[in-house]
């Protein structure tokens, strides 16, 4: 070669050594030195770029390209350097030929984007991409003799955005509502097989205890034939052992077990991989994806990075699918449940509504006797059970029509009604009420344009719901009742001047059985569904309601009803259910219960043996604080009465009483706040409190207990056990005070429900040949003290009912080698026997089935310890009554110490 041939190839790099090297005169284009000037020109820019360049001269289409081309045909090079290009590309000329033959024939260039060739330069048939241009290469004549190929390679960018659409459609159908979790695997198997070039096949395989079900696969007959339904974790086939255990893995020569074509040129499938779907549980995948392999494209780093994409893609949708499913069935168990609620409301309440009618019916008939008049006293007392069962009424109808409401059963009976008289006479029913509160009551309701037809019982419920609602909750100012109509409707707006409501409680105002907690009210009773039945009401007539309040400034509710409504056909002609104007009248005569009585003048003792103790009476109910003064009274006790806790305070610091007698559910102060303070104050901390509510259960009693009241009375109680409990209490008040030089710890026991105190007391003492005391209480001989000796014992019993019986003997026993008062002797045997069985019966799932009895005399004291092992076990409330805790609380001072692993009741008394 020539000097001037070698330096055409010096600048060309490593191919250009290699053009050098070549034997071209071998070749169709001849050597070198006779090469045309326009063949080393189209030589010499083909060398000089740094993009892909492929010259092809003369008919047999000759090769010559650069570094950046041969980089592009593989293991092609270095073989076609002056080779015909129809055999070294022959598997992809079918797609080439057109374009070059164009450009030869018309002398213009083309540009391709994205080709898609058929490539084998990599030992397989592989799919490739390239945005080619083809050009014309002239002769020093001018002649199409040759063509420019400038190329890139874009395989990896169609395939990565081909792959991102795959993962993007799986995030989609992976997202829409399925109806449970094998729906949404069938959805992604249907995204997946519409991506065959990079995923041919698929299953998904979800684990069910020891085995994994195929809960999905590609719509492909023989992939469902080749691939287990049901396999096992441990099982090896498909590489779902490995997968299952959190690994993947590969599986080759899977011609063997199927044959299915793919690729775009329909190469059979040769390799699958199994992937774990990751679970929130490491080691604990959700399942396995078996996936298939394109043939036509190296399982490299970047595929299989992509397969780990899609199997997290996959597993996202299931665990989103799980979750999904799970609230769902937790949406239709609520609604079941709502669905069971609704249905028992209306069941129960239809059932009250029987002995309601049978009780108001006579109470009625025994107001209304002029034959046979009732007298004074027993008027007032059928005068409240009427006025209360009314209520009970009245509470009953309102559950009965919000479960009509929520169950979709509820109706309008229309009827042509005067509105504004309605509306009128409705309010003129709370004037007296208003009026006692030391309110006014504004009514604003001209005449409506003209008649509307509306169910009437709904309007009275609505109106009578926010009166009531204004007059609980406004102190001083007025109550505006007033009703417009306009263009658009009619609009009822009841306001007050009452302590409003904050912005934040706004939303919740009209949720069922929401109440907003810690505000000033004339009464804590209500059932915190009156704004949810309003709100229904109102939308069942076709309009609705809505609030404006601030805070202190009052309240504005406005019930709008479009004309539209309003102008319907009436579906009734007759008189309305029930009577209109009764419900209003009930709820007004409640409301007028709210209005505190003054507590100035306190009920006199009556005559005969009354010891002349002073009871104070805690509740905000008219009706209770009656009836408890007048039982209380005829004790002979000195009873007065207030009307929450805040007035309690304010009359014990006037004229401290003997005992406290507090409801819990009371404006201002409630029942456990007043025992709370009454306990700080060392004036007041060792005043017997006694504690009425309607919340039943361990957990109530044990809250007022806990915060040192002397005992938890659970409504509804009769007479004769209330006044039982305030007399232990009054009794074991006084016994504390001769025998205790330190006031004990109160209210430390829980009430369990055990024989009448003072039975058991006189029964204790009868079987230990000692009369009791008149108050059931046996109390110390001081001259003994100075002869008890000092003592240490303890005693294990199993935790069975017949180790009381044991225990009393070893106790008795104990105590008899002392020379201590018999009396004593007797009440701390008694008072250990109800602990010991309270440790038997209440503690549950003991660490130790055993209970320890401990007994130690020192410096004058005598301590009994009775610890079990367990945790307390709650009861029904109409056990709950108290009376093993008020015999041990009669008996001696009473400690109770509750812990994880067991309680400690301690007994104390002074010798």
């Amino acid at each position: 070669m020539t000097r001037t041939a070698r330096e055409l190839f010096v600048d060309g790099g490593d191919t250009g050594r290699l053009m050098a090297a070549l034997d071209w005169g071998s070749t169709p284009l001849g050597g070198v030195d006779a090469w045309s000037q326009s063949l080393r020109a189209a030589v010499r820019i083909v060398l000089s770029s740094r993009y892909p360049m492929l010259l092809l001269w003369g008919e047999d289409f000759t090769q010559l390209y650069n570094d950046a081309y041969s980089a592009l045909i593989g293991d092609k090079h270095p073989g076609a350097l002056g080779d015909d290009v129809r055999v070294t590309l022959a598997e992809g000329w079918d797609v080439l030929a057109p374009l070059i033959q164009e450009a030869m024939a018309t002398g213009v260039a083309s540009w391709v984007p994205a080709l898609q060739l058929l490539l084998d330069r990599s030992g397989y048939r592989e799919e490739a991409y390239f945005s080619v241009s083809h050009a014309p290469a002239r002769d020093d004549d001018g002649r199409t003799v040759g063509i420019f190929t400038v190329c890139s390679e874009v395989t990896e960018q169609v395939v990565g955005q081909r792959r991102m659409r795959l993962l993007r459609d799986l995030a989609v159908r992976g997202g829409d509502a399925a109806p449970d979790v094998d729906g949404t695997c069938i959805r992604l198997a249907d995204a997946i097989s519409g991506h065959p070039l990079d995923v041919p096949f698929a299953a998904v395989y979800l684990r069910e205890g020891d085995r994994l079900r195929r809960a999905a696969c590609t719509d492909d007959e023989r992939v469902r034939a080749a691939l287990p339904a049901v396999t096992t974790d441990v099982d090896a086939v498909w590489g779902v052992a490995t997968a299952a255990g959190g690994s993947a893995a590969e599986i080759s020569g899977l011609p063997a077990r199927l044959t299915l074509p793919a690729g775009p040129w329909g190469d059979p499938v040769v390799t699958a991989l199994a992937l774990p779907l990751p679970s929130a549980e490491a080691g604990q995948p959700l399942g396995v994806l078996v996936a298939g392999v394109s043939p036509s494209r190296a399982l490299d780093e970047s595929y299989r990075s992509f397969y780990d994409l899609l199997a997290q893609q996959v597993a996202v949708a299931v665990r989103n699918a799980r979750a999904y499913e799970e609230e769902r069935r937790r949406a239709e168990a609520l609604a079941e449940l709502d669905r069971v609620k609704t249905s028992f409301f209306t069941n129960v309440s239809h059932e009250f509504r029987t002995p309601l009618t049978l009780m108001l019916g006579p109470l009625a008939d025994a107001l209304d006797d002029e034959e046979e008049r009732l007298s004074g006293r027993q008027r007032e007392r059928v005068e409240t059970a009427q006025r209360n069962a009314t209520r009970l009424l009245t509470l009953v109808n309102n559950l009965l029509t919000f479960a009509s409401v929520e169950a979709g059963r509820a109706r309008s009976d229309t009827r042509r009604v005067d509105l504004a008289a309605l509306t009128v006479e409705l309010a003129s029913v709370f004037r007296s009420a208003v009026e006692r509160a030391g309110l006014r009551l504004e009514v604003n309701c001209p005449p409506l344009p003209r008649a509307v037809t509306i169910d009437p019982v709904n309007w009275e419920r609505i109106v009578t719901n926010l009166l009531s609602n204004a007059l609980k909750y406004t102190f001083v100012g007025r109550i505006t009742v007033e009703l417009h109509a306009d263009e658009a409707g009619v609009r009822l707006t009841i306001a007050d001047t009452g302590i409003g409501i904050s912005d934040a409680e706004l939303p919740r105002l009209f949720d069922r059985f929401h109440r907003v907690p810690g505000v000033r009210s004339r009464s804590h009773e209500g059932t915190g569904i009156g704004l949810a039945l309003v709100r229904e009401l109102a939308r069942l007539e076709g309009g609705d309601v809505e609030v404006h309040s601030r805070a202190g400034s009052g309240t504005a509710f406005t019930v709008a009803l479009p004309w539209t409504a309003l102008d319907r056909p009436a579906t009734a002609t007759g008189p309305a259910e029930g009577t209109v104007g009764a419900a209003a009248r009930g709820a007004a005569r409640e409301a007028a219960g709210w209005l505190a009585d003054s507590p100035g003048t306190p009920v006199p003792a009556a005559s005969g043996d009354a010891v002349g103790a002073r009871i104070l009476v805690v509740d905000d109910n008219a009706d209770m604080r009656s009836y408890l003064m007048r039982i209380l009274s005829d004790q002979g006790w000195h009873v007065r009465a207030v009307g929450d806790g805040r007035q309690a305070l304010e009359a014990i610091r006037r004229e401290a009483p003997d005992l406290v007698l507090t409801d819990v559910m009371m404006p201002h102060v409630d029942g456990f706040e007043l025992v709370r303070r009454l306990r700080r104050d060392p004036a007041t901390g060792t005043l017997p409190v006694l504690v009425l509510s309607a919340r039943a259960g361990a957990e109530a009693s044990v809250e007022g207990l806990a915060l040192g009241a002397d005992d938890y009375v659970v409504k509804p109680f009769t007479a004769a056990e209330l006044i039982a409990r305030i007399r232990a209490a009054l009794s074991g008040a006084r016994l504390r005070q001769r025998t205790a030089p330190v006031p004990p710890v109160r209210g430390a026991v829980s009430s369990y429900a055990d024989p009448e105190p003072q039975e058991t007391v006189a029964a204790a003492a009868a079987d230990a040949g000692q009369p009791a005391a008149r108050d059931g209480v046996r109390r110390p001989d001081v001259s003994r003290q100075e002869a008890v000796r000092a003592v240490d014992s303890s005693w294990t019993y199993r935790s069975e009912p017949a180790a009381a019986a044991t225990m009393r003997r070893d106790l008795r026993a104990a105590l008899a080698t002392l020379d201590a008062d018999p009396d004593l002797v007797q009440d701390l045997v008694t008072a250990a026997s109800e602990a010991m069985n309270n440790a038997v019966e209440h503690a549950q799932h003991p660490s130790r089935p055993e209970v320890r009895v401990g007994l130690r005399v020192d410096a004058g004291t005598v301590r009994v310890t009775v610890r079990d092992f367990g945790t307390w076990r709650d009861r029904r409330p109409a056990m709950d009554r108290g009376r093993g805790a008020t015999v041990m609380n009669a008996c001696a001072d009473v400690r109770l110490i509750c812990q994880a692993d067991g309680t400690t009741v301690t007994l104390e008394r002074s010798v």
